[in-house]
């Protein structure tokens, strides 16, 4: 939640929106409306307000969690769940069980410059990703937007120490 100083061996890995695995899902959703299907038992159904992203590690090896940079335009609140999904994902049949906890959940307070979080989940939630990223070159997040907050008001990355 904290800005610090960028700094030699810093390393900042952006959230990349990814639009066609979130249409994909959505289709997956639209889909079972249209023909009154169910869910597979314990199938996680990507909500409206949540999207698909990617963080590509570009570096795998060595990497320790220093922060998040999650910035946000306007008042809203992000939930951030990373997923198990091991290899380039067909996630229209993302499972409940693959999604990790804890969760990051940060947001902006109307009148504040700043980004705020449960310190301790947020922390949590990196070093998990730093050692996930030893067996992994892409990881999946869904984000959800509440309060009226939209992908497009955000900017998140996250920083290791490298």
């Amino acid at each position: 939640c904290e800005l610090d100083r960028p700094f030699a061996g810093m390393l900042e890995l952006p959230f990349v929106h990814d639009d066609q695995l979130t249409r994909c899902m959505r289709l997956r959703f639209q889909s079972l409306q249209q023909k009154n299907g169910r869910p597979q038992d314990g199938e996680k159904l990507l909500h409206p307000n949540e999207h698909v992203y990617r963080v590509d590690f570009i570096q795998q090896h060595n990497l320790r969690f220093l922060r998040w940079d999650i910035q946000l335009e306007r008042p809203g609140k992000v939930t951030v769940t990373g997923t198990s999904q091991h290899w380039t994902p067909d996630l229209t049949h993302l499972m409940n069980r693959q999604l990790l906890e804890p969760v990051g959940i940060f947001w902006k307070k109307p009148g504040a410059e700043e980004v705020e979080c449960n310190e301790a989940d947020a922390q949590e939630f990196g070093e998990r990703i730093a050692e996930l990223a030893r067996i992994r070159k892409v990881m999946y997040f869904l984000l959800a937007f509440t309060d009226g907050l939209e992908p497009a008001q955000l900017k998140g990355s996250i920083v290791f120490r490298a």
